[in-house]
């Protein structure tokens, strides 16, 4: 199964071919976060405001354009229970994110974050695994086997959030996993950048952000099923 996901992640794809769900994920509960053609259902962190013009779509591929800014942006709804799955390539030298269980008053740390990076390029990914793809960022590393693809190559990532339980995966395998609220997570935040971040380890209901750390980075095929859901 891994082999024949990573097969398909180099196929090109038509515009019309991409951002769909199938009969069976309509019929699950899953909702496409971004449709390949506008970005209704995000919004500016701390704001109403519609995303920057750093944010681009061409093609059905939303595109953080390198050096422009377009914002923090957030997901309307905000989620609890949800699986979330996208795929993405990053520039050269380049550094991204998504992160999950946003709090808008916590504008400093909102969230934890699934890193996105150029593991050999960048310089976060040689202070450590804890920096590098797919890991909590600054705080738990993934697994030392990850199926990472090139640069330039897309790859398919997802986060599985329920109750306290937390699953990173990247490219068709389970890469970390951790939970939330306990004494094991508590004690790899206290060592981090985010020592100082209150309640960051709690379960809450919250946004889902695309951060805008500058670099060039791609996604489509962005989709949530959500086991809770509010506005």
């Amino acid at each position: 199964m891994k082999y024949l996901l990573l097969f398909l992640l180099t196929l090109p794809l038509l515009a019309e071919e991409i951002n769909t769900l199938t009969p069976q994920e309509k019929a699950d509960g899953w909702q496409l976060l971004f449709n390949g053609k506008d970005l209704s259902n995000f919004r500016q962190f701390g704001s109403d405001a519609n995303p920057g013009p750093g944010w681009k779509i061409e093609a059905g591929i939303l595109r953080k354009i390198g050096r422009i800014p377009g914002g923090q942006i957030i997901t309307k709804d905000k989620y609890g229970d949800f699986t979330l799955s996208w795929e993405w390539k990053i520039s050269p030298k380049g550094n991204n994110g998504i992160k999950y269980l946003v709090v808008e008053d916590r504008a400093n740390a909102p969230g934890p974050e699934y890193q996105m990076l150029d593991d050999t390029g960048h310089p976060d990914g040689k202070i450590g695994p804890h920096r590098q793809t797919a890991c909590l960022y600054d705080i738990l590393p993934p697994a030392e086997n990850k199926p990472l693809n090139p640069v330039g190559e897309w790859n398919h990532s997802k986060i599985v959030v329920k109750g306290k339980s937390v699953e990173h995966w990247l490219n068709g395998i389970r890469v970390l996993a951790y939970e939330l609220e306990s004494d094991g997570l508590k004690a790899a935040i206290a060592k981090s950048k985010l020592a100082k971040a209150k309640d960051f380890e709690k379960k809450v209901n919250g946004h889902i952000m695309l951060t805008d750390h500058i670099d060039e980075c791609s996604f489509r095929n962005m989709k949530i099923l959500p086991g809770t859901a509010e506005r």
